[in-house]
């Protein structure tokens, strides 16, 4: 068992328009005041990674991922793109799944970076915030789901951004997520909600 030393908030749309960077930069201000009321937290950094930074394809990995060395499987990967994502992700110890909701459930792009890896993911508590016209509830259940299967440390308690497609065009516009969509996030008491997962999450330890 070891301690949470770097947490990553992944941004897990990769659509060539989407809010999903802003929410990211909205959910890691909140978690820098966050992690400071949990002591076994306030230690730890935290990174923000853009799945479409990472350059996955569709899944095309030979092997099955769970059937690699657990101690170190990076480097028995054939694809270079593999290799580096695998690196990022067994550099960090937890992570804050930001993710909007596609049809009830995950963008394509969350669902196959998670499926390239499963050592190093693991073993590592994580807690899922969604986004959507309904705030994403069915994507929270899905993703929970599956991050249960890798045998993750899920946080019982998802957090829940409603925001409707008006107002997410407005942001695009805006360059940046607009005073009355945060100002109405902060009346539905998202910042509490947050807190709560976030102190389910430095309950648990890196396995």
């Amino acid at each position: 068992m070891s301690t949470i030393r770097k947490i990553g908030i992944v941004t897990c749309s990769t659509r060539a328009t989407r809010i999903n960077p802003y929410i990211t930069q909205y959910i890691c201000g909140l978690l820098s005041s966050s992690i400071q009321s949990v002591s076994s937290l306030k230690d730890a950094t935290l990174s923000v990674i853009d799945l479409e930074a990472q350059g996955l394809p569709l899944f095309d990995e030979p092997g099955i991922p769970g059937h690699l060395p657990k101690e170190d499987p990076t480097p028995h990967y054939k694809h270079q793109h593999t290799r580096g994502w695998s690196a990022v992700v067994r550099d960090h110890d937890a992570f804050v799944f930001v993710t909007p909701q596609y049809n009830w459930s995950v963008p394509a792009s969350l669902k196959n970076a998670l499926d390239y890896l499963y050592h190093e993911w693991t073993g590592k508590p994580a807690v899922v915030v969604t986004y959507g016209g309904h705030g994403g509830g069915k994507a929270a259940a899905h993703l929970q789901q599956i991050l249960a299967g890798l045998k993750m440390r899920v946080a019982g308690t998802a957090v829940p951004l409603t925001i409707k497609v008006e107002e997410g065009n407005e942001c695009l516009a805006a360059g940046a997520l607009t005073e009355a969509v945060m100002e109405r996030w902060t009346s539905a008491g998202v910042s509490e909600t947050l807190s709560t997962a976030v102190s389910e999450m430095g309950r648990q330890q890196v396995s």
